[in-house]
């Protein structure tokens, strides 16, 4: 008999006609997602059920229904432990699921928390500081140019060409705008101004599957030094993705990531984004410990697709992390 596998999500459409504007659901998974989702699942020979956001995973989960294993990508509403609620409702009532738990989820989201963790384990990032005001600007001691980023907010959301602060005297603006948009605290570091990398990784144990090292370039547009939000949804005319091999930073940035991976307590699959400082050394951007996943246009997808890979093998490497965990 056939493992059911719920899905856990937030459906883009189903909150834009419940009154959320475009920039409140930016990181929602729209339908060709999911539908995409399921049926690669449904190719390696599951039976789909959908499930829907927290609330309704809630509802059924109290009403007593259970699934083989429950595949999560579901971002949560609010806070900034939002991406943790899913995790810890399977949890609360012994539901298996996919991807890392609440702890991980949680650390995550909030870059400055993830950037203390994975630079206390002894791994390179840039240095930073966190604001919650403008008032706090003039105390910054670090050096231009700086990038300034939402603290906890995922999908580049935030992100523009606006993020990168050539001067100090720039800097007070850019902090203005972000904490008045996004109503949280926004995260400074010091720019990096090498190559922008992104690992996806696959599995568990002490040496996950690197399933490859991919650079983004900016091809087009004005937004050139960074991956901003604009860069990604016009990924065809303004992105250049390049699967790196038979160079020294291969190396380096598959060291980087599989040792932020594991010290974030990362499971069963996740992207982990890097950029080279001046020497270039690859430093820890964020982990993406939910990564997008929809199969033509999610960064994780296309490493695997630029390794030779189809989108159903890569998520067959996931539910089989997570069933091998659980040992179903």
């Amino acid at each position: 008999m056939a493992l059911t596998i719920g899905l856990a999500y937030d459906h883009k459409e189903e909150y834009l006609a419940a009154g959320f504007s475009a920039a409140a659901v930016m990181e929602f998974d729209d339908e060709s997602t999911i539908a995409g989702l399921e049926s690669a699942l449904v190719g390696l020979g599951y039976k789909v059920e959908r499930v829907g956001r927290g609330v309704e995973l809630a509802r059924r989960l109290v009403d007593g229904e259970r699934w083989g294993l429950l595949f999560n990508f579901a971002e949560g509403v609010r806070g900034r432990s939002r991406e943790a609620q899913v995790p810890a409702l399977a949890e609360l009532f012994d539901q298996p699921y996919t991807f890392a738990d609440p702890l991980t989820c949680a650390l995550t989201l909030d870059k400055a928390m993830a950037k203390r963790v994975v630079r206390d384990c002894g791994l390179p990032t840039a240095p930073f500081v966190v604001l919650d005001s403008v008032d706090q600007v003039s105390a910054v001691d670090l050096e231009p140019p700086l990038f300034a980023k939402p603290l906890a907010e995922g999908s580049s959301k935030g992100v523009t060409a606006s993020s990168y602060v050539a001067t100090r005297g720039a800097l007070a603006g850019a902090c203005a705008e972000l904490l008045e948009k996004f109503a949280q605290p926004v995260l400074v570091e010091r720019y990096l101004p090498g190559r922008e990398l992104t690992v996806g990784i696959v599995g568990n144990g002490p040496e996950p599957r690197i399933v490859g090292v991919m650079e983004v370039s900016i091809t087009g547009g004005d937004d050139v030094r960074a991956y901003t939000a604009l860069n990604k949804k016009e990924w065809v005319e303004r992105v250049g993705y390049r699967l790196l091999a038979g160079e020294t930073l291969v190396d380096d940035a598959a060291t980087v990531a599989r040792a932020a991976y594991l010290a974030l307590g990362c499971r069963d699959g996740a992207r982990i984004d890097l950029r080279c400082d001046e020497h270039g050394t690859p430093c820890f951007l964020e982990a993406n410990p939910l990564p997008g996943l929809n199969h033509v246009t999610s960064d994780l997808p296309i490493v695997a697709r630029l390794a030779g890979h189809s989108f159903g093998e890569l998520v067959g490497w996931i539910v089989d992390a997570a069933r091998q965990r659980y040992g179903l």
